[in-house]
């Protein structure tokens, strides 16, 4: 999106500059011409127009979705507080990141949700939980990603909403138990894994997503606590992974933290690769950094240049040697639906239509999106759905570019079928087979973070949301534009 950002910014200008930093300067208003790539005759153009509203109108539905947040979360408490995540089937519960040690990770992953929702209450039950219980100083190995996006990044939204320094303190120890990770590593790139207590670090064979996905929880952890270490390591880690960019300005997704070598030659924009590049333009737009804009217009030239695939009308990006240039494979993973949402953020708008106009017609066959499919025939490659955000995300994210209430239509449709296929007895499930309905028993804790919180930001006119200065990160926290 151009004017107003995806699981990232709007327009940021003049949001949180980060004073002090090296090459970063005031936020800038995103260029209006189109990025490089395919000519816009080649984009296939949307089709599809918007259908009348539902009965009682936006309202009523964003009402029912937080009808449905607030049940969720009570069968939550009810049956799973504390513990990471719920099994709604079941009424069970598992943890995510060592086994047996909760660490309330759908507590911490709500928080911002329940707020922007108006379900005080609960927002305040959370944050007694986190408060009283939370505790880092844990010895065991964490795995660095997604402790950042999840838990790092719930703390700080849930600071951000509430200014209670106390959650803001509980990020700061995160921060610091997460930084070895990247100090310990010969190139910056991080090790996947930290232990949060003893800082010993493991698995240098990693990926681009859980290499470059930290450069704004870490750049606003370092805005509010005036530390400017996190900032540097985050985008230290994007510079060495972009600096070895092939000839065909791609980047292989598979590379050694201790080396910097590429142990694979295949570039995609899906995972786990995805939000490398959405936290190269979201770190443009939330801190102005022009090193990663430049950054983002050589990557994504490169993309369109060489992974655009139209089939059947239907605009998709192919899995490519990076080498090369050559196409490699014809799949695509739900996770990559995003992209339409990103590129309209970008100022794209014609390919972001035409990217989320593939993923519905994926949508009108299956009603809930298999997670990944072969894309000349529109089949399932993996039948499951982990109760997936992203085409709602991008939904989301075009709507407030263009408007347009088609997709305003498409996410109430993607609501419907999450409700008509994975409602159980305690909660929202996973489905193991979209052909068929059948149910898994798990509930992912970015369910909380991220498809309720679009549904009610496209659906409800949020009065806690600044829909013209904001930002939302990849797991959907609100690191700007909380409306106290």
């Amino acid at each position: 999106m151009r004017d107003l950002p995806r699981r990232s910014v709007l327009s940021l200008l003049g949001a949180a500059g980060l004073a002090g930093v090296p090459g970063v300067a005031a936020a800038q208003p995103s260029p209006s011409a189109p990025p490089p790539g395919t000519a816009a005759a080649e984009v296939p153009s949307a089709g599809a127009t918007a259908l009348a509203p539902p009965p009682g109108g936006w309202r009523r539905v964003a009402e029912d979705v937080r009808a449905e947040t607030r049940w969720a979360w009570r069968s939550y408490v009810d049956k799973a507080f504390g513990h990471d995540q719920i099994k709604p089937v079941s009424g069970g519960f598992e943890e995510f990141f060592v086994p047996g040690h909760p660490m309330g990770l759908t507590v911490v992953e709500a928080l911002d949700t329940l707020w922007l929702m108006e379900l005080d209450a609960e927002f305040a039950e959370g944050v007694r939980w986190v408060k009283a219980n939370l505790n880092f100083d844990v010895n065991a190995s964490f795995q660095v990603f997604e402790t950042n996006i999840r838990m790092l990044g719930g703390l700080l939204s849930a600071y951000h909403v509430s200014n209670d320094r106390a959650l803001l303190d509980l990020a700061r120890d995160l921060g610091n138990r997460l930084l070895p990770a990247f100090t310990k590593s010969p190139t910056g790139i991080p090790y996947r894994y930290v232990n949060l207590r003893t800082g010993a670090v493991s698995q240098p064979e990693t990926n681009l997503a859980e290499t470059g996905t930290y450069i704004t929880e870490f750049g606003s952890l370092s805005n509010w606590t005036g530390d400017r270490r996190y900032y540097n390591a985050a985008k230290k880690a994007l510079q060495v992974t972009f600096d070895k960019r092939t000839a065909y300005d791609l980047l292989p997704w598979d590379v050694h933290a201790e080396t910097g070598a590429w142990r694979n030659r295949i570039a995609t924009v899906g995972p786990p690769a995805d939000s490398y590049y959405e936290y190269l333009w979201d770190g443009w737009h939330l801190f102005g950094d022009r090193d990663l804009k430049r950054w983002w217009d050589v990557l994504l030239g490169g993309i369109l240049r060489n992974q655009t695939d139209v089939v059947g009308g239907r605009l998709w990006f192919a899995q490519v040697d990076a080498f090369t240039g050559r196409r490699a494979s014809r799949t695509q993973s739900e996770l990559a639906a995003f992209l339409g949402g990103l590129l309209a953020e970008s100022g794209d708008i014609a390919r972001g239509r035409a990217y989320h106009d593939s993923w519905t017609a994926v949508q009108d066959r299956y009603g809930v999106l298999p997670e990944g499919i072969d894309y000349t025939s529109l089949r399932p490659t993996s039948v499951g759905n982990q109760l997936r955000p992203e085409y709602a995300d991008g939904a989301f994210f075009l709507w407030l570019a263009t408007r347009d209430e088609i997709y305003r239509e498409r996410a109430y449709r993607h609501y419907q079928e999450m409700k008509r296929t994975s409602r159980t007895n305690h909660g929202y499930t996973i489905l193991t087979d979209v052909t068929t309905g059948a149910k898994g028993d798990f509930c992912p804790g970015y369910w909380w973070s991220e498809q309720l919180k679009y549904y009610w930001l496209i659906f409800g006119a949020a009065r806690r949301f600044d829909y013209t200065r904001h930002y939302l990160s990849t797991e959907g926290n609100i690191f700007l534009g909380a409306r106290r």
